[in-house]
């Protein structure tokens, strides 16, 4: 029998089955560090103690395991902190916890905006930019978890191997449904590095099903968070995400320490004119919470959101922003064109109009051009499309 099917044999309660490739196991019985992340979320406890068994029997020490939680702030549940505490400390394992020093999620959702804007200002972009993420851009992934564990593992555990344990699944979207069970992260300790270190991503519970998730909690007496048993909740995530199905968002519409951060996000959509979800309001999805002065405020913002649009559609479209943007330098009458769309958004935000006219807007694209031509020398030869 192989050392996979002896474990099964061994631990029928672990039901179904994990997955354990071989790399996987060659590295917990060499005594890797296994980090399990904890979101507070089923699939993330799911993954713990689906795990724990398995480490023991393939005789892995206990005190080279501990759990993780990156914490984003006012984007959190305000019962998800007690909901990790009490996975980690049933689980009888040390949790840390992590924050990134320059903010929050909403703070970087602000930032993005401001930043934004100032680019839009500046001619430095095409398109006003909004201040949300997107399932192509997703901080709280990126930048709020993976930027903010990685260098913290790769500098604590320096030298040893590291498997960060993640609870996703590939019946949970499209997205997901190619995702290995494991793989190398050379994003925080690359190959062959000075110190040793080497890490790894490990997706136990891959292919578990959402049924097969509950049962397992409810088998094994694991708490869920109170977004799911008391708000009915689908999965646990960002108080609001922009993923979330309409469904979640007035799941979490209706817990009552969730409505401060349902008026912030949705006062963002109305300073900003961007929908919270591409082709959805947030303030859409509980409107009776909005006061009177934040209602008129989302429907101006609607109204503005399309003129918007409206005036960025009426612009080239092949000098929209891309790499290595902008491709060429306007002809007189689109640098007019453009001088004209950006006037009432620059208006609508209160920014300054330093490009007012087609002259000033070819000159602007003019200086780009020349910006990006080879340091090597000679002179950049900008292309101007005919009249």
């Amino acid at each position: 029998m192989s050392s996979l099917n002896a474990l099964r044999a061994r631990n029928s309660p672990i039901h179904p089955t994990i997955a354990l490739p071989p790399t996987i196991e060659h590295a917990i019985r060499a005594g890797a560090w296994l980090v399990f992340n904890l979101s507070g979320g089923k699939d993330s406890s799911a993954a713990l103690f689906a795990a724990m068994p398995v480490l023991d029997a393939l005789g892995h020490p206990r005190e080279r395991r501990i759990a993780i939680h990156a914490d984003l702030g006012r984007a959190e549940w305000d019962s998800t902190a007690e909901t990790v505490a009490t996975i980690a400390a049933l689980a009888s394992i040390t949790l840390t916890i992590r924050r990134r020093q320059s903010g929050d999620l909403f703070d970087r959702w602000h930032q993005r905006f401001e930043a934004g804007k100032a680019r839009y200002e500046e001619l430095s972009t095409y398109n006003l930019i909004g201040p949300w993420s997107s399932a192509s851009l997703r901080f709280c992934t990126s930048e709020q978890k993976a930027q903010v564990i990685g260098p913290y593992l790769a500098r604590q555990l320096a030298g040893e191997t590291i498997i960060q344990v993640i609870g996703i699944r590939r019946d949970e979207s499209s997205a997901r449904a190619a995702a290995p069970d494991w793989k190398r992260d050379t994003r925080f300790a690359a190959d062959g590095n000075r110190a040793g270190t080497k890490m790894m991503i490990w997706h136990p519970v891959i292919d578990w099903s959402t049924a097969d998730v509950f049962a397992f909690h409810e088998t094994h007496g694991i708490p869920l968070h109170e977004a799911y048993t008391r708000h009915g909740s689908s999965r646990l995530s960002c108080r609001y995400c922009v993923l979330q199905s309409l469904a979640d968002q007035q799941a979490a519409a209706s817990c009552p320490s969730n409505q401060e951060a349902f008026i912030h996000l949705v006062a963002l959509e109305a300073r900003s004119t961007f929908s919270f979800q591409p082709g959805r309001w947030l303030a859409d999805s509980a409107p009776h919470l909005l006061p009177a002065s934040l209602a008129s405020d989302i429907e101006r913002a609607k109204h503005d959101a399309m003129r918007r649009r409206q005036l960025e559609s009426g612009m080239p479209s092949d000098l929209r922003f891309q790499r290595g943007w902008p491709p060429r330098i306007p002809t007189t009458s689109e640098a007019s064109l453009i001088a004209a769309a950006r006037a009432p958004i620059l208006r609508r935000h209160e920014l300054f109009d330093r490009y007012p006219d087609g002259s000033a807007v070819k000159a602007r694209f003019a200086e780009l051009v020349a910006r990006r031509a080879p340091a090597t020398g000679g002179q950049p030869r900008p292309h101007e499309a005919r009249p």
